[in-house]
């Protein structure tokens, strides 16, 4: 027998093995639930994230745009990135004043690519969800708000909704039905870019923004 055939028969041999039982992965994590509720998940998001070098403010769905302003005339910027034709874009643009040129991500990327690399100070999205474990913002982007929007701009603010914050990883993976509604690019945020692969030195921005700031939008009356 030569030595392709003791291979391939090896492989058929593996491959006609009983498959191993799946783990019970809604069990697990069934035993092991926090006995928290929504007011402890969101200390546990916000000690998570801003422990990974993120700003958090709290707000609400009437306060935010006020407070998006204070904190980009206290950072200079001069420019907001925001999606095209966006609930959020459109209450910024009815907005009286503001501190910063206001740009919509409504067309395609070559076409404006030296604008979006050079000319944009932040952007702005809104998160679907976040995760209390790790602390991190879950986001979907679409054609409305691409992904280049918070992998571009040095500053990404992220608005997120307190009532959206799941224990963990698999509570929002079944909350959400992820398994038949998974878009081709989901991601999950945890903090600014940052890397420490030279000399071991953290650096922040090597591979995207080099600040991320989380909005707390919470129920109106409701903030803490």
């Amino acid at each position: 027998m030569s030595a392709r055939e003791r291979i391939l028969q090896r492989l058929a041999s593996a491959e006609s093995r009983s498959p191993l039982p799946l783990p019970d992965v809604a069990a697990y994590y069934a035993a092991h639930q926090r006995n928290e509720d929504a007011a402890a998940r969101l200390v546990r998001f916000r000690t998570a994230i801003a422990a990974a070098h993120a700003e958090v403010h709290d707000t609400d769905d009437a306060g935010w745009p006020a407070l998006l302003c204070r904190i980009a005339i206290e950072k200079r910027l001069r420019s907001l990135l925001v999606g095209g034709d966006t609930a959020d874009a459109g209450t910024l643009a009815n907005q009286s004043q503001l501190p910063f040129a206001l740009r919509s991500y409504d067309s395609a990327a070559p076409g404006w690519r030296n604008e979006l690399f050079t000319a944009i100070d932040a952007g702005l999205t809104r998160a679907k969800s976040a995760i209390a474990e790790t602390g991190s913002l879950v986001l979907w982007p679409d054609s409305r708000e691409p992904r280049l929007m918070s992998l571009v701009p040095p500053v990404h603010f992220v608005l997120l909704d307190t009532r959206c914050i799941h224990a963990d990883l698999h509570g929002a993976m079944t909350a959400e039905d992820w398994s038949s509604t998974l878009p081709t690019n989901a991601l999950l945020i945890s903090g600014p870019s940052k890397t420490a692969d030279i000399q071991q030195t953290l650096a922040y921005g090597a591979h995207g923004p080099r600040e991320l700031v989380v909005l707390l939008c919470h129920p109106t009356g409701a903030q803490s």
